[in-house]
């Protein structure tokens, strides 16, 4: 590991991952903390607790701005071990100078998405730091929710169980970028950051079975196939040609030279589930998004290893995104 940490350590990939398992897992591990899901299963399976922050740049872009990221984040991460997200707490660190009225117009979007979530702010904190400590404005948001769903685990992968994505994939990344770097795009694209309990709770209405489930952020679906590949030491097949992706997505890709599939996302999950569900969990995610699709299934061909068919019949493997992806994100 390098002796420094680089912009390429927060990337959501392999990088990201070295750190994490060699600095805080090294002093921190623990049976609840080492089962690395989204968010830690306490209180004997009843509670589900999570924390993130969010330092994305700029504050404001198409389809949301940093509020409405910090309470979606922290609520999809509990929505994604089945779990309604109850309580949040709110820490906020603001750069000397920064306009209240942005700030209260980033409070009124939390409030918007605490409302769609069900959920409230019971305690925070604020910080003003002079003027070039922090770029303008980080949150930090905590979550706990009650989860109606036990036993939902990235482990819990077996051969023949189905991947579907819940919408097209990268629309978060691929925004952020172009707002960043002022690109005019001729088109309506827009981030996919949006609550997601509401999805989850039609799937558990309809009495499907969630194996695995994961919102697909920092690292895109890659990281998260790669992550469940290995926690479950099977084989993640995926058909390229069946993976949604807009094509002002795909045109933001070359321009960057990266894949779809590495760009975050803010409002997209990966699910798994038994492969007698399928039909059924895609009709449910098809009355949220036209886009949704099954993209590949679980099998033992190269345990822990992610496997991407080509609809020309060529294989090749799909590893955890590497280098500097695009900073700031989220």
């Amino acid at each position: 590991m390098n002796k420094t940490i680089t912009i390429a350590h927060g990337n959501g990939g392999e990088e990201n991952n070295e750190l994490i398992k060699n600095i805080f897992y090294k002093h921190f591990e623990n049976e609840i903390l080492s089962k690395s899901e989204d968010a830690a299963v306490i209180e004997e399976g009843r509670l589900a607790f999570t924390t993130d922050s969010f330092t994305v740049s700029p504050l404001f872009f198409p389809g949301g701005d940093i509020g409405k990221l910090a309470v979606c984040g922290t609520c999809n991460d509990l929505a994604m071990m089945g779990a309604k997200p109850k309580y949040l707490t709110c820490s906020v660190i603001i750069e000397e100078g920064f306009s209240s009225r942005e700030l209260e117009r980033i409070v009124r979007s939390m409030k918007k998405e605490l409302e769609t979530n069900g959920a409230m702010v019971v305690s925070g904190d604020t910080k003003v730091v002079p003027k070039g400590s922090v770029d303008k404005l980080f949150i930090n948001t905590t979550g706990i929710g009650a989860i109606e769903q036990k036993g939902i685990s990235a482990s819990a992968l077996k051969e023949g169980m189905s991947i579907l994505v819940s919408r097209d994939v990268g629309a978060h990344g691929a925004t952020i970028f172009a707002a960043r770097e002022g690109i005019e795009l001729e088109s309506s694209l827009e981030t996919d950051c949006a609550s997601l309990y509401p999805e989850v709770k039609a799937l558990m209405d309809a009495g499907i079975n969630i194996v695995a489930l994961r919102d697909a952020t920092r690292g895109g679906v890659a990281a998260v196939l790669n992550e469940w590949a290995r926690s479950s030491d099977v084989c993640i097949e995926i058909e390229e040609e069946n993976v949604p992706v807009q094509e002002q997505v795909k045109g933001i890709c070359e321009m960057l030279g990266f894949e779809a599939v590495n760009l975050a996302n803010e409002g997209t999950f990966v699910l798994v589930i038994d492969k007698e569900d399928e039909a059924k969990a895609l009709d449910v995610l098809l009355q949220a998004h036209e886009t949704s699709a099954v993209i590949g299934r679980v099998s033992m061909e190269h345990q822990g290893r992610v496997l991407l068919n080509s609809s020309w019949g060529t294989k090749r493997f799909l590893d955890l995104p590497t280098g500097e992806l695009l900073p700031r994100i989220c």
